[in-house]
């Protein structure tokens, strides 16, 4: 016997801010978060100069010293994410049910603060221990944002890191919606966090992954467009809060969707390039495991990084699935690429605008690819529709694949 499992809380920082109606109102203003990171210039030996950084994110005043030296910039962002979604859920002051034992987390980032590395190369490189304090290696550990949101607030559920690139964030969502539906824990924080870092950048940037319109931020990075140059690197934090359905009605909670349908797959056959015909399996098994036909689904929140390989094997896997022009957009225009962040922020968003009935177009697609797959790209303005079910969907390197299913409630 499985469980239902809805969302009762939802929160998360980003470029554009750190609740939806800041968020909604700068997208339709035009706006983006991308940046020229001038204090890169002769710093950094990068092709590109962009990024979607968070700006002014400070959690002091709100948790003392003590309650933050553990924290690197992922997990303070991971925190700050959380703290929000839990008193929406109207749970951050609930301490039986936080330190139950049937709450728990499911949360992941590709890496955790990177600050600290330097302090351990330099021990390496020369010996000198000096910069390594008590809680280097808590900061810099892939883990860092699960364990300082149970430390935090006393949780002593199941823990279940989730470090797997671009799909920290939407896997750690989906294994939170297994745990409850098949009766493990009752309540999961779920999401994803990720720290903006040159040596992220890097990774894609020896690639010539990365968008090097440096002198036209606004007009990159372009997901699905003829003309698209690379990806640009983001932050930020998204957290969900799952819940069993019943437990959440007993409580009189709010609720705000529903998950119906998880997938995860790996190719298993290259480190970097994408596998369409196993993203079209991960597709598949999403719509199998919601008990839905793919006529089912209305609209899709697409991974969309805006690269040439990915926007290619990501279309035609979903073309292949739905064997129709289903209408798909990205919020990478808006956000950039804010890698174990991206599934989580996506999935926030996407509830909420399906709750709204319209849904963003994506930013700076203006002219689709040919090579894409025939798709009903949302592009140029908003579009106003009722949608019942959304899949959301992320794609990671080693070939990790993900597929959400959200239905409204």
């Amino acid at each position: 016997m499985t469980r239902r499992v809805v969302v009762t809380g939802m929160a998360g920082i980003t470029a554009l801010g750190n609740d939806w109606a800041t968020i909604s109102s700068r997208m339709a203003a035009g706006e983006t978060g991308i940046r020229r990171m001038h204090d890169w210039d002769g710093k950094y030996d990068l092709r590109t100069r962009l990024a979607a950084p968070v700006a002014d994110f400070n959690l002091k005043g709100k948790f003392n010293r003590k309650q933050l030296r553990s924290m690197g910039r992922v997990a303070q962002m991971a925190v700050a994410a959380t703290d929000n979604a839990l008193e929406m859920a109207g749970l951050r002051n609930d301490t039986a049910l936080l330190q139950g034992g049937r709450l728990g987390i499911a949360y992941g980032s590709s890496f955790g603060s990177t600050p600290p590395v330097i302090a351990f190369t330099r021990l390496m490189e020369t010996g000198d221990s000096n910069g390594i304090t008590a809680t280097s290696y808590i900061q810099m550990m892939s883990h860092t944002a699960a364990v300082n949101i149970g430390v935090l607030y006393g949780i002593s559920g199941r823990i279940i890191p989730t470090s797997t690139a671009c799909t920290s964030g939407s896997m750690g969502i989906g294994y939170a919606y297994e745990a409850i539906k098949f009766g493990m824990q009752d309540v999961m924080i779920a999401g994803g966090a990720e720290e903006l870092c040159p040596t992220m950048v890097a990774v894609f940037d020896t690639l010539f992954a990365t968008s090097t319109c440096n002198d036209t931020p606004e007009l990159t990075p372009r997901p699905y467009d003829a003309r698209r140059d690379g990806l640009v690197i983001g932050e930020g934090a998204g957290t969900l809060i799952l819940e069993e359905y019943t437990h959440a009605k007993a409580r009189g909670a709010t609720i705000y969707g529903e998950i119906i349908g998880f997938s995860s797959n790996s190719d298993g056959a290259h480190v970097t390039q994408p596998a369409a015909d196993k993203m079209q399996i991960a597709l598949g098994k999403s719509l199998e495991t919601a008990g839905l036909q793919p006529g089912d689904i209305d609209v899709i929140n697409g991974h969309g990084t805006a690269t040439d390989h990915g926007d290619l094997a990501e279309t035609t896997a979903t073309r292949a699935v739905f064997n129709r022009a289903i209408p798909i957009h990205t919020l990478k225009g808006h956000f950039g690429h804010s890698l174990g962040a991206c599934g989580a922020i996506e999935a926030w968003l996407g509830l909420e605008m399906m709750r709204e009935g319209s849904f963003v177009a994506t930013a700076n697609l203006a002219q689709i690819d040919p090579q894409c797959a025939d798709l009903d790209y949302i592009y140029s303005t908003p579009r106003k529709m009722t949608a019942e079910h959304l899949m959301s969907n992320n794609f990671a390197f080693g070939g990790i694949n993900t597929s959400l299913i959200f239905r409204q409630v």
